[in-house]
């Protein structure tokens, strides 16, 4: 049995600083084999950049995983080069800079991370449903994990569905707000909605409360900061079979 732990939308300096500051002693009390995060609002004011994606690789991430911010800063294009960052695997072909799919190599065993966006309420890419069984098809591995960056609970779970039993675990970005819907699906598939953010806690998604509620109330032009408040860590862990696939226990976790 191996253990992977994926972590949620990291926010700002903060998120990256907490991460940082947790993520060592997190891998060791799970015994973590390979770790995924989701780096898209990682830098200051979103998206992602290479002092940020460096923090996040140099505190112990394995694989980063992007969404509708991936291309946010132009800074950030020559990172999708990298083996190791993704982007979602949608984005329509010709255009967008670097994959969606990435094999990690663990010796005496491999596993594939998907990085895929929703399409409701979201950019008009292409259909993730799709675009999923053609990577299925190039994976040569039975440990396959996704990250699907999506805005509707609804397309979150019926990918899920669609997927139980074709790969390890889907995981549900982009909300920021943990959903306890962690569940084994088909005895094989590891899944949860939403595995929530890292950043400041007492806040809008990571942003000031102030400039949040002033945007709703006068919707007027506003600068959205990171809040200054307590951070807080999101993720699963995921027990997974390396050599069938098949997931047995995924774990929501929240560190304080």
């Amino acid at each position: 049995m191996k253990n992977l732990l994926f972590i949620g939308d990291v926010v700002g300096k903060a998120g990256c600083d907490f991460l940082r500051s947790k993520l060592s002693g997190l891998k060791r009390s799970y015994n973590i084999d390979i770790t995924v995060v989701n780096a898209e609002n990682s830098a200051q004011g979103n998206g992602i950049t290479p002092q940020s994606a460096e923090s996040l690789l140099n505190a112990g991430a394995d694989i980063l995983t992007t969404g509708n911010h991936a291309f946010r800063r132009r800074e950030a294009f020559p990172l999708f080069d990298s083996d190791y960052i993704l982007r979602p695997a949608n984005y329509p072909e010709g255009g967008a800079p670097g994959k969606g799919i990435c094999t990690l190599d663990m010796g005496a065993y491999s596993v594939a991370v998907i990085n895929l966006m929703g399409t409701a309420f979201m950019d008009d890419l292409d259909n993730p449903f799709t675009v999923v069984d053609r990577l299925l098809e190039e994976a040569d591995t039975p440990n396959i994990f996704i990250d699907l960056h999506a805005e509707a609970t609804s397309e979150k779970k019926a990918m899920g569905h669609y997927l139980t039993g074709k790969v390890s675990g889907i995981f549900g970005t982009h909300t920021h707000v943990q959903t306890a819907d962690e569940a084994i699906l088909g005895g094989h598939t590891a899944y949860i909605t939403d595995a929530g953010m890292t950043g400041p806690e007492l806040s809008c998604l990571g942003v000031d409360s102030k400039a949040v509620i002033e945007k709703f109330r006068f919707h007027t032009p506003v600068r959205f900061t990171e809040a200054d408040t307590d951070c807080f860590l999101c993720g699963v862990c995921v027990e997974f079979d390396e050599k069938t696939g098949k997931s047995h226990k995924i774990e929501r976790i929240i560190v304080r």
